[in-house]
């Protein structure tokens, strides 16, 4: 005869120690554990010594490293640059114009890119393969290319203008005009980094429905209308995300600019600027005080871009 004993509530949970939600929470923390030991380990430790070394008047090469508070900062705040380079903000202003146009101009060049691989037509494959090339190229490989291309004596920019007759003559200097140089940076970036963000959009598009344009082509709906009323509106997470991405990486832009001007002083940028203090002018706590600033400016563009994105998604 079997008998069925009951147990008192709650017996199961007290011989199991924990509930089974607590045990995946428990397992999910232990799993978490080894990449947040290394997320302190490269980000915050890092961080946090670099507002450390911003309060003090450390040196690249150099001992006897003391507090000086605010110093670094009053100096960045009134133009009393180290080592004769040209004040910070105008490199703000130079970055900040940089990102602008290079995120526009990418964004809808890609934009366009995206919406011609997404369709149905032969060689789709092979033309996506290709237009990753340009990305693929390293920064400085492909910065130093276009130096040489873009060359007043020998590059072979002008001499393809003047075929095309929109150059009367060779012998633009695109690169040494201050009235051209930010202009052909711009463009050369867009070169580079368009497939990137076409990439990033096609991933966007191939997951929206083809039914919804079906059922608007039944309605009657123009193309012009489906890409303002359906393909935008749907592709806005995807536009979010390749805009903080575009964004966050030409606030920080160095190689390009590095490999096109170096230390000149009308074309640095906030990353360049930085290098130049802490390498070349020996101030790694005004280098580190720049940083701040310059963490402090990309934060603001982060919080901007997912305040956006939040009121959108409501």
């Amino acid at each position: 005869m079997n008998e069925h004993v009951s147990l008192p509530a709650g017996a199961g949970k007290r011989r199991s120690g924990l509930t089974l939600q607590a045990r995946q929470v428990r397992l999910a923390w232990l799993m978490l554990v080894p990449a947040l030991a290394v997320l302190v380990f490269v980000a915050l430790y890092p961080l946090v010594r670099t507002i450390y070394s911003s309060f003090t008047n450390e040196q690249f090469l150099g001992s006897g490293t003391k507090f000086v508070g605010f110093e670094n900062y009053y100096n960045i705040f009134t133009n009393n640059v180290n080592g004769g380079y040209p004040d910070f903000f105008g490199a703000i202003g130079t970055t900040l114009k940089f990102a602008v146009w290079s995120v526009i101009l990418e964004f809808i060049i890609g934009l366009g890119i995206a919406l011609v691989l997404n369709s149905q037509f032969k060689g789709r494959g092979a033309m996506r393969a290709a237009m990753l090339v340009p990305w693929a190229i390293p920064t400085v490989v492909s910065s130093q290319m276009w130096k040489w291309m873009l060359d007043d004596t020998f590059g072979v920019v002008n001499d393809f203008l003047v075929k095309i007759h929109l150059l009367k003559a060779p012998g633009q200097a695109w690169l040494e005009d201050p009235s051209t140089a930010l202009a052909s940076t711009v463009a050369v970036d867009v070169w580079k980094t368009t497939p990137f963000v076409a990439l990033l959009l096609l991933a966007g598009l191939q997951v929206i429905s083809t039914d919804i344009y079906e059922a608007a082509s039944v309605d009657g709906a123009t193309g012009l209308t489906k890409l303002w009323r359906i393909t935008l509106p749907l592709l806005r997470p995807a536009i979010a995300v390749t805009l903080i991405f575009r964004t966050l990486d030409a606030l920080r832009v160095f190689d390009i600019f590095n490999v096109f001007f170096g230390n000149r002083a009308d074309t640095q940028t906030m990353a360049t600027t930085i290098q130049n203090e802490i390498v070349t002018g020996n101030q790694v706590g005004y280098g580190a005080a720049l940083s701040v600033v310059m963490f402090l400016i990309i934060a603001v563009f982060v919080v901007l871009y997912t305040s956006v994105f939040k009121v959108e998604q409501q």
